[in-house]
């Protein structure tokens, strides 16, 4: 499969890589911007930061990622991304569940006013 971008109101995400039950992406945050918080019914997701200093909240817990750290988010777990820096920041993804379309993000907040 090649590689698949799609732009959002946040920045964008490509997807490097797919098979049964997982998916890997590649997602970059432009400076100031906010993925929605938001859960999933049917994968869980793993953040590493490759570029940037990241602002994630899994739970109740909002963290700063720097390079080379990573966070889990289990499956039905509200979680988020934001960059509160000047530059962009870049986090690989890995999905791993039953089901890996985009249908299944759950909105709970979204600056964009998407649901």
């Amino acid at each position: 499969m090649s590689n698949y971008t799609e732009k959002r109101p946040w920045g964008s995400f490509t997807i490097l890589d797919e098979g049964k039950g997982f998916k890997v992406k590649r997602i970059t945050v432009e400076a100031g911007e906010k993925l929605s918080l938001q859960y999933h019914n049917r994968r869980s997701e793993h953040w590493t930061v490759v570029y940037g200093k990241a602002t994630v909240t899994v739970g109740e817990t909002v963290s700063e990622l720097n390079v080379d750290e990573s966070i889990y988010i289990p499956i039905k777990e509200k979680h988020c991304i934001a960059n509160h820096t000047t530059d962009f920041i870049e986090m690989i993804e890995v999905q791993v569940g039953d089901y890996l379309f985009e249908d299944d993000i759950v909105r709970i907040e979204d600056r964009y006013g998407r649901k």
